[in-house]
């Protein structure tokens, strides 16, 4: 079996509200070079999100604010790319961040977050969205989500959402949260390396039966900017036994945190789709996780 035959569907599947996708999906943030990277070619990301789709992956993450110009919009690239979508596609979206024409941030008060969700639905030129996350600032992790939260909910019932998610919580937030609506899904920064803390929402999640979908998997300390080339010895032992990347043992490692567990990796390079999309077929061994976790 090469990369190239390998499909998303060798990671399993998984059940994020009423909808099964593959576990190994995808995050739309690189398809405009990230907020300020260098830009892409609109043919090239065009013809790399309708190739993830060939190869499985039916599970997008994305947000409006996920764009480097006027002129690239990660969501505008999805719809000129595969609208009218695939019935098995679920594209996932983020409110409560913005930003501004000039790639200023900014925070929706409750009453802006209708406009936010129209903003997502324009672009990706849908009549709903299947899962809109509320992504929370870190100044509100100690504080309360119920009037953000609420807007959104009153929204699913309006029928603009079929489900909702929560991102950046504490497991006191995610509950708060299911207090209001029904949560399918928690995306929070998570893997290989993270803080006690980070996996006490993994845990919370897999006991309520909740999808926790982490970002920064790959990247870890480079966030936005991508993965440095800083590893650490065990990883590149792990890597080494396989004959893969480290990115990719990553990628493995965190799908073996749980059935619940989804991979939404980004790329706007090829050949690192064929690569993440792979690493869904790897198999940690439990001395392979216990090395990994010794550093």
């Amino acid at each position: 079996m090469t990369l190239e035959t390998i499909t998303a569907s060798a990671a399993g599947t998984r059940t994020l509200g009423d909808r099964t996708v593959n576990r190994l999906g995808y995050g739309a943030l690189r398809l405009c070079g990230g907020f300020d990277g260098p830009p892409t070619d609109r043919d090239e990301m065009i013809a790399l999100l309708r190739r993830a789709v060939e190869l499985g992956v039916n599970h997008i993450d994305t947000a409006a604010f996920y764009f480097s110009s006027p002129d690239c919009s990660a969501n505008a690239l999805i719809r000129d790319a595969l609208a009218p979508y695939p019935e098995e596609l679920v594209i996932t979206t983020k409110v409560w961040p913005g930003r501004d024409a000039a790639g200023e941030w900014w925070w929706a008060e409750p009453a802006q977050l209708r406009g936010q969700v129209e903003d997502n639905l324009r672009q990706l030129g849908r009549d709903h969205l299947d899962v809109v996350n509320l992504r929370l600032p870190g100044s509100a992790r100690e504080g309360s989500l119920a009037d953000h939260f609420g807007v959104l909910a009153e929204l699913r019932e309006a029928g603009l959402i079929r489900h909702l998610g929560v991102s950046n919580v504490t497991p006191a937030l995610l509950a708060e949260a299911r207090a209001i609506a029904p949560v399918v899904c928690v995306q929070n920064a998570f893997g290989l390396g993270s803080t006690p803390d980070q996996h006490e929402v993994l845990r919370v999640c897999g006991e309520q039966d909740i999808a926790f979908v982490p970002y920064f998997a790959i990247a870890r300390e480079g966030r936005e900017a991508g993965v440095t080339g800083d590893f650490d010895d065990a990883l590149l032992d792990v890597a080494r036994t396989y004959d893969v990347s480290p990115a990719q043992i990553r990628l493995a490692w965190t799908l073996s945190q749980g059935e619940h567990v989804l991979a939404i990796p980004g790329t706007a390079d090829p050949r690192h789709l064929i690569a993440n999309i792979a690493a869904g077929a790897i198999r940690l061994t439990e001395a392979d996780l216990a090395h990994l976790e010794t550093d």
